[in-house]
């Protein structure tokens, strides 16, 4: 206990300390994408990013914090993301296709997120804190807005934020973490769509969150 409480408190330069961060981060986002919060163990984390399992504490405190941390990045990033969207000076429909596009990209760049937000899910979001919630607060009124917007020029009809969201990360997720099952069944000829692109698979959920808004499914 006392070495741990040295190493934690040892003085470190700044670019070896934000170097052992990253390699935590990812080594950690790897292992909750394969394992899950619950079975994830912060000794793999720790030898996968070559450091002590004392410098997971040293910069993110808890297992716990860990997670959260790689939960927030994604939220943030879309947060961001789809705030300029919203801000745009473009046609409520053109921000409807950039929205979903921009969500794709983000969870694109971040292959550990779908299954691991997938699992959070599935737990009924436990490990959602306060900021993470305000993250998914800030995506959803950027969906609002972009809405509203539709519905007061008459392009879009009335549609609740929350249902379109799920309409839409549904999907996107579902593509991003069934990657290597899709491959298998591809392999072995039962799944002629096991190739689809990626930019595919954005446009049709374009064109049916579209369809959805603008009346033409319901």
């Amino acid at each position: 206990m006392q070495l741990t409480i040295q190493l934690v408190n040892m003085p470190r330069p700044k670019a070896a300390e934000s170097a052992s961060r990253a390699r935590l981060f990812a080594a950690a986002a790897t292992e909750f994408a394969a394992r899950g919060y619950a079975g994830a163990s912060v000794d793999r984390i720790a030898r996968a990013a070559r450091v002590n399992k004392a410098m997971i504490y040293y910069h993110f405190r808890s297992k716990a914090a860990l997670y959260r941390e790689i939960l927030n990045e994604m939220f943030d990033a879309v947060r961001h993301r789809v705030a300029a969207v919203a801000q745009a000076p473009d046609a409520p429909a053109a921000k409807i296709r950039r929205y979903v596009e921009a969500i794709a990209e983000e969870a694109r760049a971040r292959p550990h997120f779908p299954p691991i937000w997938l699992r959070e899910l599935a737990e009924g979001g436990e490990h959602l804190d306060r900021v993470s919630l305000s993250h998914i607060r800030g995506v959803l009124a950027a969906l609002h807005a972009i809405l509203d917007e539709g519905v007061g020029d008459g392009g879009f009809r009335p549609v609740n934020p929350l249902m379109l969201q799920a309409s839409i990360i549904a999907p996107l997720m579902f593509f991003s973490a069934t990657a290597q099952v899709r491959r298998k069944l591809g392999r072995h000829g039962a799944f002629a769509g096991a190739a689809m692109s990626p930019a595919a698979v954005v446009a049709h959920i374009q064109q049916l969150a579209l369809a959805q808004l603008e009346g033409r499914v319901v």
